[in-house]
């Protein structure tokens, strides 16, 4: 089979990501006002803001994963293999941009990061339609490149939630889909299947610290890292265990990983 055909349509790839950015673009110039939408319920009340931003956010998402599924759909090796699952992390990343150039005034430094996004994006596109057949040669640096980049994702999306000073469970509402999409798509990628019964204890279990960890005085950095820490070792696990790894050694690489991660949020 010509290697051509295993690398995806340039035009496809330059549509997808032009207007992904265009709508990243129309934030710098149209602005609309914040609009707080409460809900009141016994004892308690839920507010949420919303902007322009905000809905561009949903709107770019949606793009990504329609754009990953015109792509994927012309690999010519899907054979009718379901593509939902290479939908997650483009949608995830076009949502992640959206941070900091929400927070971002439009500056240098704004525009920087748009362009920034714009490559990472197609990194990702280029990843997902390589992850598509396992006999690929690069198919070993497509996966492994997936699962850093959804680390790094998640990690940043953790700092600006930190740095945010949102309330708790408006934390939550965005940890808990941002852990378990990062956690199912890293096991698919390294066992193949869904494995649910694991993503959603490791979702829980992050939550469950995540909570605890936002009432304790740590910076956004250290938040992020002891969370990113939690979650990578804890997949890990899973995997060796599915893998049937020997008992006596399953659980040091993931105690190595929770040290490291546990070490760098000190030092940081």
């Amino acid at each position: 089979m010509n290697e051509r055909e295993y690398i995806p349509n340039v035009n496809h790839l330059s549509v997808i990501t032009a207007m992904i950015l265009l709508a990243y673009a129309l934030t710098a110039f149209i602005q609309f006002p914040t609009r707080t939408v409460s809900l009141q319920l016994p004892g308690f009340l839920l507010s949420f803001q919303f902007n322009f931003m905000t809905i561009i956010s949903i709107v770019v998402a949606v793009m990504a994963a329609a754009g990953a599924d015109w792509l994927i759909g012309a690999h010519p090796h899907l054979q009718g293999q379901r593509r939902f699952h290479h939908w997650m992390i483009p949608a995830f990343t076009a949502l992640v941009i959206s941070v900091p150039l929400n927070s971002l005034r439009v500056s240098s430094s704004w525009w920087v990061v748009f362009a920034l996004g714009g490559l990472l994006l197609m990194g990702v596109f280029i990843a997902e339609y390589i992850s598509v057949d396992p006999t690929d040669i690069r198919f070993p640096v497509a996966r492994v490149s997936l699962t850093a980049m959804s680390f790094a994702l998640f990690l940043f999306l953790l700092i600006a939630l930190r740095g945010a000073g949102l309330r708790l469970y408006l934390v939550l509402a965005i940890v808990l889909p941002a852990v378990a999409l990062v956690t199912a798509k890293t096991l698919h990628l390294r066992l193949g299947g869904w494995h649910l019964a694991w993503t959603g204890g490791i979702s829980l279990v992050v939550l469950q610290m995540s909570t605890v960890l936002f009432y304790l005085p740590f910076k956004p950095l250290q938040y992020g890292l002891l969370l990113i820490g939690l979650t990578y070792g804890l997949i890990n696990l899973a995997g060796s265990i599915e893998e049937k790894r020997s008992p006596k050694v399953i659980w040091i690489e993931p105690l190595l990983l929770m040290l490291i991660f546990g070490a760098l949020a000190i030092l940081f």
